[in-house]
């Protein structure tokens, strides 16, 4: 009998990560994350799942963030009634992401809400109440890395470390089918490796199906140890500094804010930057850093590296909303960390509007960036960008490291799918973007002992795993309609456009120019708007 696998989501982009498997024992997804990016792409977070929920028998989480997990309490609020399979850190992880995704949707409906009423347009839902979140943590079981699970019948999972972030893991499992025993291996998102503050990622070798991540697949980072990762970021903070302005750091919660925290404290002990507050503003990065002083013991180091991450006179914890608000006060240098780590959403945004205009202020990127979000516009050289409806001029100094990056690089990631060889039928690629895809699929055909079924996954595509090879059925619909998951969407390209044409009018030497600039810009509109009206028309008629 054969086995159906379909991806619907983290295909041809990094978020979203969401398959489902069809066995003879039953149906299992792995991972059911919220998408991020886009205005376009995030839409799907709204729309029906694909498949039927209540159909599910099971769950198996690589790990708690969002674009993993962030769908879980839709799923159950859709009928899924089965087990949550996850380490114990990813469960305690995901008990306060999932809350946090929660009262964040809440709050932005809220406010959306209050402007659609002004504009005559319907009130909108959260995708999740907090109350959804808390009854979904009911469905979660724990598993230990190293030991297997059985899951369904014929069906029985082994959790690898994957190193990318506490409690990730990679997910072997093992099928009987009436063919005998089949192994497939979805890697999750992986670990850099070589660190001091995470194990190195591991598994099975010899597997039939290798489903691999594929985020940095097009580029090779520099490995550094801690002392030159921590001289790295030395530099970007002595810098900072100099500028005369604060830091902001978006902070990914989990992990990331960990890491930088623990390295900036030392800095300071040693006298390698100069001293100042540290505003750590974010309510879910507090939560999760009380989860790494129970749990981020490394086996590695024989240490937790989160030891010192403690409130003090030097770090400070803001909890409440209001606590946020003092820092509208706070002058010259100290260093704000505050949610989301892409820019989307959270308190980052509200110190992005005051800091943002402003020369003498830093603003450091320490993670991936999603293409669509506001942190992939501003990595990539925005001039002016929209925040909460106010448009912004980008005149802060805009950095970014990759050192801190939690996903290995493209050598990184052909070593790690090599040591899990020989993979018997085919290895899938997901979690990229395309040009990561595309250059992780060259790499992987022409590596030394390559197999030579390398198969990019799209999205909503389904294939049959059969004897020897993985067969795509025929193309499902897709979602997006014709959109590429990874680009820009309209809303994106509205944004832009507004702000060229504010910048434009801005530049115009007279009122009279500006009005005349206007006019052609309206009879242009008009005319693009018979054109469209005219090119619908003919295809109705054919």
């Amino acid at each position: 009998m054969s086995l159906d696998l379909t991806f619907y989501g983290a295909a041809g982009c990094v978020t979203g990560s969401c398959m489902r498997l069809e066995t003879p024992g039953g149906v299992i997804l792995v991972d059911c994350g919220m998408f991020q990016g886009s205005k376009t792409l995030k839409e799907l977070n709204y729309q029906d799942f694909p498949f039927r929920a209540e159909k599910v028998d099971a769950v198996l989480l690589t790990h708690a963030h969002i674009d993993h997990s962030g769908l879980l309490p839709k799923l159950m609020k859709a009928g899924f009634r089965g087990p949550i399979w996850a380490t114990a850190a990813t469960r305690d992880l995901c008990e306060i992401l999932l809350a946090d995704s929660a009262g964040i949707q809440e709050t932005e409906v809220e406010h959306l809400n209050r402007r659609n009423l002004r504009r005559g347009r319907p009130e909108v839902e959260p995708i999740y109440h907090t109350e959804d979140a808390q009854r979904v943590m009911t469905q979660f079981k724990r598993v230990k890395l190293g030991e297997a699970v059985r899951i369904l019948d014929g069906v029985e999972a082994v959790y690898w470390e994957a190193g990318h972030i506490l409690g990730s893991a990679s997910i072997e499992l093992r099928l009987t089918t009436g063919d005998g025993m089949t192994t497939m291996l979805f890697s999750g998102d992986l670990g850099a490796g070589d660190s001091d503050f995470s194990p190195d990622p591991d598994g099975p070798s010899g597997v039939d199906y290798l489903i691999l991540e594929s985020t940095y697949g097009d580029r090779e980072r520099t490995v550094v140890g801690g002392a030159e990762r921590r001289a790295m970021l030395a530099d970007e903070l002595n810098a900072a500094q100099q500028a005369g302005g604060p830091l902001l750091i978006p902070a990914f919660a989990v992990e990331r804010s960990q890491e930088l925290l623990a390295d900036i404290l030392t800095l300071m002990d040693a006298g390698e930057i100069p001293e100042a507050d540290i505003f750590l503003d974010s309510p879910l990065a507090i939560k999760a850093t009380k989860i790494f002083h129970q749990r981020g013991w490394n086996p590695a180091v024989g240490a937790n590296p989160f030891e010192s991450v403690r409130a003090s006179e030097r770090l400070k914890f803001l909890e409440k909303p209001w606590d946020s608000d003092t820092l509208d006060r706070v002058t010259g240098w100290h260093i704000i960390m505050a949610g989301s780590g892409m820019c989307d959403a959270g308190r980052i945004r509200k110190h992005l509007e005051r800091w943002l205009w402003n020369r003498h202020a830093t603003v450091l990127l320490a993670g991936f960036q999603a293409m669509g979000t506001l942190g992939r516009l501003l990595a990539d050289g925005a001039q002016r960008v929209r925040i909460r409806g106010d448009e912004i001029k980008v005149a802060a100094r805009i950095r970014v490291m990759d050192v801190y990056s939690g996903h290995a690089d493209a050598t990184a990631l052909v070593a790690w799918a090599k040591a899990r060889g020989p993979v018997r039928k085919a290895l899938f690629l997901d979690h990229g973007e395309p040009g990561s895809l595309r250059a992780l699929e060259t790499r992987l055909k022409t590596a030394e002992g390559a197999h030579p079924t390398v198969v990019v996954a799209e999205m909503d595509g389904r294939y049959d795993l059969v004897a020897g090879t993985a067969r795509a059925a025929l193309p499902a619909p897709t979602r997006l309609a014709g959109h590429a998951p990874a680009a820009l969407d309209w809303h994106n390209d509205r944004a832009a456009l507004l702000g060229d044409l504010e910048g434009v009018l801005a530049g115009a030497a007279s009122d009279e120019d500006r009005a005349l600039i206007l006019g052609r810009l309206t009879r242009a509109l008009n005319k693009a708007e018979g054109a469209v009206k005219r090119a619908h028309h003919g295809a109705r008629r054919a």
